[in-house]
């Protein structure tokens, strides 16, 4: 079954803009063109898009994921990099995970604090609570480690 770049935009949450940036960018060469030139997309095309959206998404840019894509269309010559590729990429995965973790746990302090200070009435007597959380908190973290 073929998909127009209408549908494409539909179940991926891309506008089609984006999807006709990214061809002219080169991140999709291998989408077929229909009678009068439109777009037209497989199940597996849309595979390719999800995968660049999710590259995007972690922060690769789009010039990386054009080197990714012409290295696809390379063929098992360049298994090796594109190995290298996704493994570079996990291990920044891993570090945004890790300072959203830390952006999650200050949050959660703050949290608390507010709910403390909701709960006084003011923020009066609270000034020691945030130090107290976060001992708390590293405390907690070397437990676990």
């Amino acid at each position: 079954m073929a998909y127009s770049i209408g549908q494409v935009a539909e179940k991926t949450g891309l506008s089609s803009y984006t999807l006709r940036y990214y061809d002219k960018e080169g991140l999709m060469p291998f989408i077929h063109r229909g009678n009068g030139g439109r777009r037209e997309f497989t199940e597996n095309d849309m595979d390719f898009v999800d995968l660049i959206t999710c590259l995007k998404q972690t922060g690769m840019s789009l010039k990386e994921i054009r080197n990714f894509v012409n290295m696809s269309m390379e063929g098992n010559i360049t298994l090796e990099q594109r190995l290298d590729m996704f493994k570079h990429q996990r291990d920044e995965v891993m570090k945004q995970i890790a300072q959203s973790q830390r952006y999650l746990e200050k949050l959660d302090h703050k949290v608390k604090y507010f709910e403390a200070a909701c709960a006084n009435g003011s923020e009066d007597g609270l000034e020691n609570f945030c130090d107290t959380l976060e001992a708390t908190s590293k405390v907690n973290q070397s437990r676990n480690n």
